[in-house]
């Protein structure tokens, strides 16, 4: 049987992630985010309830990425993302994108020249920024064309370098709607960051996202809601270069740009340059607000939910990989769950999202 996995945050899950995964083959393993996302941000609602979500419309079985492989840059998120499910037993790997390119002859390029490619990064100048630095990899290598806002196309190239090698076969499916960021609402299908902008709009909720109640009914976070943890971990800090990927220019601009703004938004905007995005600046910040530091990843797997379908797997794959499905006096990973602790703190309605979990269960006909 085929088994095909899928690298998500479902921030929220909407029509577009129901179609993606009713594209997909076989038994569905989903990869996903947990209580912080890979932009930096803090999911709209718990993992739980996203990994509820998943497993109501589709998937099989739902496993967390660590928190220092879903907040980070989109190389180092599919690499982290497509080892998990490399050793799941994955052979397929299905994503969204803007573009319907051949992603499998890409990674077989990066196979062939990865020396050569990771060799022609470092020789780029110091101004650009990492994504800028991996378009014109793509580009010179494999005469890739960028044409404008295309996060999933991005992603689809990283999880094409991060199959290279690996018995992995990819699977584009064209991206349904409009734009990524889109908020127009005449449109067959709204995009994430449109529903978590209508949060709380039932009739627009309703149309676009499956299970709509799972998102209205739960309590909900944005990273306004951590703006003063934020600037309490900031100016109390006595080094932030202690904190992962945190270097002094960074450490100085932020500390100078958190005495004059009032939120998250304005920050991120004070601090961000041609070289530092505003997505490297919002992981920076998540970073500061959670106090992770550089360690290693964890060896186990954490389980949030299954189906019938995805236990039998779990059964199956368990003898080989480390699995864990309740964590206990022993921590699964330490980050993710101080992360988690963190997370909590954004609304006081969150419920515990560590000691005494255990995988959601839904059973599907």
């Amino acid at each position: 049987m085929t088994v095909t996995g899928i690298i998500a945050e479902f921030n929220p899950f909407h029509n577009g992630h129901g179609y993606l995964l009713s594209q997909a083959k076989g038994l569905k393993i989903v990869a996903m985010s947990g209580n912080f996302v890979q932009r930096g941000e803090p999911a709209i609602v718990d993992k739980w309830t996203r990994a509820e979500m998943a497993l109501k419309n589709g998937a099989d079985l739902v496993v967390e990425l660590p928190f220092l492989v879903a907040v980070q840059a989109a190389d180092y998120f599919a690499q982290g993302a497509v080892d998990m499910l490399a050793s799941l037993g994955v052979d397929n790997l299905t994503f969204g994108t803007e573009e319907m390119l051949d992603y499998q002859h890409f990674s077989h390029i990066y196979a062939q020249h990865h020396q050569e490619m990771q060799d022609f990064l470092k020789q780029l100048p110091d101004e650009l920024s990492y994504p800028q630095k991996t378009q014109k990899m793509w580009e010179t290598f494999a005469g890739v064309d960028f044409t404008g806002d295309t996060p999933n196309h991005i992603l689809g190239l990283a999880y094409a370098k991060a199959c290279a090698g690996k018995a992995i076969r990819l699977n584009p499916i064209q991206r349904q709607g409009a734009g990524y960021h889109s908020l127009e609402t005449e449109v067959a299908f709204a995009s994430a960051t449109n529903l978590r902008v209508h949060r709380q709009d039932k009739a627009f909720v309703d149309k676009f996202m499956p299970d709509a109640d799972l998102l209205l009914d739960s309590p909900q976070a944005s990273w306004e809601d951590y703006f003063d943890f934020l600037a309490y971990q900031i100016k109390t800090n006595p080094d932030l270069t202690r904190i992962f990927q945190v270097n002094e220019e960074l450490a100085n601009r932020i500390r100078s740009a958190i005495r004059t703004v009032t939120s998250v938004e304005e920050l991120v905007d004070k601090v961000a340059t041609k070289r530092y995005t505003k997505a490297r600046v919002s992981r920076i910040l998540a970073y500061i607000l959670v106090g992770a530091v550089e360690k290693p990843l964890p060896k186990t797997i954490h389980v949030l939910g299954f189906t019938l379908k995805g236990q039998e797997h779990l059964k199956k794959v368990k003898k080989s990989v480390p699995i864990v499905t309740r964590i206990g006096a022993k921590p699964w990973d330490e980050v993710t769950q101080q992360a988690d602790q963190v997370y909590q703190l954004g609304n006081p309605q969150l419920p515990e999202q560590t000691w005494g979990r255990v995988p959601v269960r839904v059973d599907r006909e």
